[in-house]
């Protein structure tokens, strides 16, 4: 009996001891993968890093936040404009909680009312579309608000409605003065949490308050231009340019499309007083000079940068707090099924830290800054002065690529990576605007000069224009031609690379144009 136990207890115990030396060699086995799995993946994003930052590129999110200003010297730091978002964040930009309700936003000015059953639709800025904004409309909808609200005021009896118009806005006047002194200020540096440990938290909440700022400054110069009163449709002009700037240095891709969409307001009034032949030369001279301050390509560069440092941010919060954030991504992968491959599986994996290796996330980082390196950067040529929509395209067919084949290395990629295409046009774009805008400018000082328009843009240099920008579109010279109306067609081939003759798309719903299509054209409408 006692035979038969000890037989029993040896193999029990050869087997415990198979288990043990199994767990261990599973175990070390699983460590090694562990080990080789992050020093890979940190490796190969360590040597993209320093080849980047060799290029002059970089990716860490602390080196593109923008560095502090004195606060004398900041605009942002203005009672003024700290109301805009006093209420959210205090002067070093740390969130209030909770709210101090009792600030009041002076910044946030909006030309319209929200009386019930009384909305104003019509779009602000239609140049590209040759429109002129409808002050007549806007009239009309002050005049029919006027007995729901006294918040804009009317006249007894119709004036023009450039006039009336003006009048329903003085009711910012005092507001736009005080804002007008804080501009003064040299430097502009609101006061964000850019070290929020989790980027995506991080709040913006003055870029809709400086947008509506914008709005009326906009309808405020347009029918200053109109009352002949050029001088201070000019100052308002500066100032809403001044607006604008504030965003510059801001390294979030949605303060960039804020700061576009600012520069685009500040174009409708230019466009309006040149088609009408209300700016002076010496004014048209000086807005010149500030719009050839601006260069979008080298900002779309900058804002590359800033996505992937970014992104990069996010990463590694995400891999230090998968529990944070599983829910949304579990619930916005932003793919269907058919799209990728068991999406909800790689999403679960990658953000349950603990099953997931950390090098697995700097492959993600990888991913990324390969894409933002090979495809999005080399879409600009800042020396030539030009954008590539090839490359752009390559991105968009890469990014669908991608999404086809969702792995625990591209996830980041797919789900966050902004849209090549959009990024792109809308800063081509805007570069282009501003182009069109300084050569429409000086083709105007020439025939303030000379009684005619040239017949050539070369005219233009050196007097007019000190260098007469090229298509950014293919950089080729920009289209010219005078009109039998004695006035000119002034367009870019557009991000189709195609001319089509000063032809402009509009998009399916034909509320707006199709950036896509056609041509960028500045052209003014019939007299």
């Amino acid at each position: 009996m006692n035979k038969k136990w000890n037989i029993r207890l040896r193999r029990a115990d050869g087997s415990i001891k198979r288990g043990l030396v199994t767990g261990v060699v599973l175990a070390a086995l699983i460590g090694l993968f562990y080990a080789e799995e992050d020093w890979r993946g940190w490796h190969a994003w360590d040597q993209f890093r320093r080849a980047g930052e060799a290029r002059g590129e970089h990716y860490d999110w602390g080196r593109l936040t923008p560095p502090p200003v004195p606060d004398d010297q900041n605009f942002a730091l203005t009672p003024m404009v700290e109301s805009c978002y006093g209420q959210m964040l205090d002067r070093t930009g740390h969130e209030i909680r909770p709210r101090n309700t009792k600030l009041v936003n002076r910044l946030e000015m909006h030309y319209w009312s929200d009386v019930k059953n009384y909305t104003y639709t019509d779009r602000l800025n239609d140049w590209n579309m040759g429109k002129r904004t409808d002050l007549a409309a806007l009239q009309r909808y002050y005049r029919a608000i006027a007995a729901k609200t006294n918040r804009f005021q009317v006249p007894a009896q119709p004036q023009s409605p450039a006039a009336d118009v003006l009048l329903a806005l003085s009711t910012f006047e005092a507001t736009i003065e005080e804002l007008r002194q804080a501009a003064q200020r040299p430097y502009a540096r609101f006061p964000l949490e850019y070290d929020k440990e989790e980027p995506m938290e991080i709040l913006l909440p003055h870029l809709p308050s400086l947008k509506s700022c914008g709005q009326v400054l906009n309808l405020r110069a347009t029918a200053e231009l109109q009352t002949g009163r050029s001088e201070q449709a000019l100052a308002d002009e500066k100032l809403l340019l001044r607006l604008a700037d504030s965003l510059h240095n801001e390294p979030f891709l949605i303060s960039q499309v804020f700061r576009r969409t600012m520069v685009q307001m500040m174009l409708q009034p230019v466009w309006e007083g040149l088609a009408d032949h209300h700016w002076t030369d010496t004014q048209l001279a000086g807005l010149e000079v500030e719009l050839a301050k601006l260069d979008f390509l080298t900002d779309y560069a900058k804002s590359m940068q800033d996505e992937m440092g970014f992104l990069t941010r996010f990463t590694q919060y995400v891999r230090l707090h998968p529990g944070d954030y599983y829910q949304l991504t579990h619930f916005n992968v932003g793919l269907s099924s058919s799209e990728i491959s068991k999406p909800e599986f790689l999403v679960a994996v990658l953000t349950h830290w603990h099953l997931v290796p950390s090098g697995w996330f700097y492959q993600n980082q990888l991913r990324c800054g390969r894409c933002v390196a090979e495809f999005y950067l080399p879409a600009v040529e800042v020396k030539t002065h030009t954008f590539k929509p090839a490359l752009v395209r390559q991105a968009e067919a890469f990014l669908k690529e991608e999404r086809q084949h969702l792995t625990p290395f591209n996830i980041m990629e797919c789900e966050f990576m902004p849209t090549p295409n959009k990024a792109a046009i809308d800063f081509a774009h805007a570069q282009c605007s501003v182009d069109l805008a300084r050569v429409a400018m000086g083709l105007e000082r020439y025939r303030l000069a000379q009684g005619r328009y040239p017949d050539s843009l070369a005219e233009l240099a050196p007097l007019y224009l000190k260098q007469v920008p090229n298509d950014v579109i293919g950089g080729q010279p920009l289209h010219y031609r005078l009109t039998e109306d004695g006035r000119f067609t002034l367009y870019s081939v557009g991000w189709n690379e195609m001319d089509d003759g000063g032809t402009v798309e509009l998009s399916p719903g034909k509320a707006h144009q199709d950036l896509s299509e056609g041509d960028w054209v500045w052209r003014y409408p019939q007299k």
